[in-house]
């Protein structure tokens, strides 16, 4: 039981990881897309999309941090001095962003309300990605704890994963937007699909060439046989749902284009999962050497165990009372 306690608990933070990217991911891409709405009716009604729904995302942020700290106090202990600077921008970024939705209700002018939201979603969704890029390329560690420097996350890799979070962002946001909305915006949000995902595609093809001719480990384990032969099917998986979710935004389709976009997360998630497991702090890090006592892992796995059931109720029950479209004209006052 000692030894798979690592496992289910790196998974449990995997799975709240994954659902904050995706559900916070479509509201951080409607600020991203903020600047392209024609007026303030059109702004008030991406909003209105998002909610009901925005300000319960969060709980898989805390979710994965705090599994983090608990679960495995060692990588927590190593992550968040390497990451530190960039943490900070993005919870600040996200405060703006939260300020800025809430006070758009009751503020006169929202110039620069608006504004906020924007940079807010922007930057929060450009360092997530940066923090992604730092762990991958590495952490330096000795005997145990951070040996880097403040500023070893600031590489042109991070930057580049930073960029391709933006434009995953931007495509959940746009894909949700013609899913949910109706007139200019949902017509708009069609055409900014189609150049996200090009724009996307361009960057996963970067990050998974860039990555395994940096890092050889990374290249023996896709490229080493036998296992190419298992794991070539995830880029050709990666190509057809791409090219399904160009095929049905171009047919006017609504749902399936934004589950396709869910689908090429999961599928970019795999291939992390893949390429660093199991490493939770790459390279020197595992689940098991970071773990906390496996009494501490189980009694924090039992009110995770009961909890979450409530967490997933709570949100689906949400999603089916708020379904529909927003039409135009109504916005979030």
């Amino acid at each position: 039981m000692e030894w798979y306690l690592p496992v289910i608990w790196a998974a449990l933070i995997g799975t709240a990881v994954v659902m904050y990217v995706i559900l916070d991911g479509f509201d951080l891409g409607i600020g991203i897309l903020f600047p392209f709405a024609r007026n303030e009716t059109e702004r008030g009604q991406m909003m209105r999309s998002v909610a009901p729904l925005w300000d319960g995302n969060e709980t898989w942020l805390v979710l994965g941090g705090g599994g983090l700290w608990v679960a495995f106090p060692k990588a927590y202990a190593v992550v968040m001095p390497a990451m530190y600077l960039p943490v900070i921008v993005m919870l600040l970024a996200l405060v703006f962003r939260g300020v800025a939705f809430e006070f758009r209700t009751v503020s006169r002018s929202k110039t620069w309300l608006s504004v906020a939201f924007m940079v807010g979603s922007t930057v929060a969704a450009f360092v997530q990605g940066v923090i992604l890029g730092g762990l991958i390329q590495g952490v330096q560690v000795r005997d145990g704890v951070y040996a880097g420097g403040p500023f070893d996350w600031a590489t042109p890799f991070a930057f580049l994963c930073g960029l391709s979070l933006v434009a995953g962002y931007g495509l959940l946001g746009a894909t949700w937007l013609a899913m949910k909305t109706e007139g200019p915006v949902a017509e708009r949000a069609r055409g900014q699909a189609k150049l996200l995902l090009l724009a996307v595609l361009v960057f996963m093809t970067a990050v998974s060439l860039w990555t395994p001719l940096a890092q050889p480990r990374i290249a023996e384990r896709w490229f080493s046989l036998p296992n190419f032969y298992f794991l070539w099917p995830v880029p050709l998986i990666t190509a057809l749902t791409a090219y399904l979710a160009w095929h049905w935004i171009e047919t006017g389709r609504e749902v399936p284009p934004f589950l396709a976009t869910i689908a090429l997360f999961l599928l970019g998630f795999l291939g992390l999962v893949i390429s660093n497991f199991p490493y939770l702090v790459p390279p020197s890090l595992t689940v098991w050497d970071t773990a906390a006592a496996p009494a501490s892992q189980i009694f924090m796995l039992l009110g995770t165990l009961f909890l979450l059931p409530i967490i997933l109720g709570y949100i689906g029950f949400i999603y089916w009372l708020f379904r529909g479209k927003v039409r135009e004209g109504e916005s979030y006052h």
